[in-house]
């Protein structure tokens, strides 16, 4: 099986990427910068602000945990300072309340850590002519997944205890098994 990459629809489009973790943020920044976007990386939002604003993305990846404090809070005036940019929300605390917001306030797409560069490339450019050099079929994880993985993470946290699960998760006991039942990617 031929492996390939995705690459930025445009050599040279603007990608910010916002997250606290330094050495992530670079990392992320240097392989997207190898798919042909031009990178620039902020620890803080402060720093995504004035960025964006002197940057001009086109692009911007913002995780949802900056500093403590919720990326979410940074999308309207990234969306003020930009208003073309295409924002993807990255969390490690994936839910769906906070992907509902983050697409409500103009995310484009909201994908869970780990997610790897093509996932990120095709996420950003969905629906735009980005050059798939030879890859498999790595699409953003769907809502119904990323919830069924929520609630398996947090069914692990409480040592497979559906009633702790159930009131962790503010919901009826019966509701999460039936979501636990039906599993990933079903109605």
């Amino acid at each position: 099986m031929s492996e390939s990459v995705i690459v930025a629809p445009d050599k040279g489009a603007r990608l910010l990427v916002v997250d606290d973790d330094a050495a992530f943020n670079k990392v992320l920044c240097r392989v997207l910068g190898q798919r042909g976007f031009e990178t620039v990386g902020a620890l803080d939002g402060a720093e995504a602000l004035r960025l964006a604003e002197d940057f001009a993305p086109a692009y911007v990846v913002l995780d949802l945990n900056i500093g403590g404090q919720s990326g979410l809070r940074l999308i309207e005036p990234l969306r003020e300072l930009c208003p073309k940019a295409r924002i993807v929300m990255l969390t490690g605390y994936a839910s769906i309340a906070t992907a509902v917001d983050a697409v409500k306030l103009g995310a484009v797409q909201y994908l869970a850590k780990p997610a790897d560069a093509d996932s990120i490339v095709r996420a950003l450019c969905d629906g735009q002519a980005a050059h798939e050099v030879e890859l498999g079929e790595d699409a953003p994880m769907p809502v119904d997944r990323l919830e069924w993985e929520h609630l398996q993470r947090v069914l692990n946290e409480h040592d497979g205890n559906i009633s702790a699960t159930a009131r962790a998760l503010k919901m009826h006991r019966r509701s999460l098994q039936r979501k636990l039942a039906r599993g990933p990617g079903s109605a």
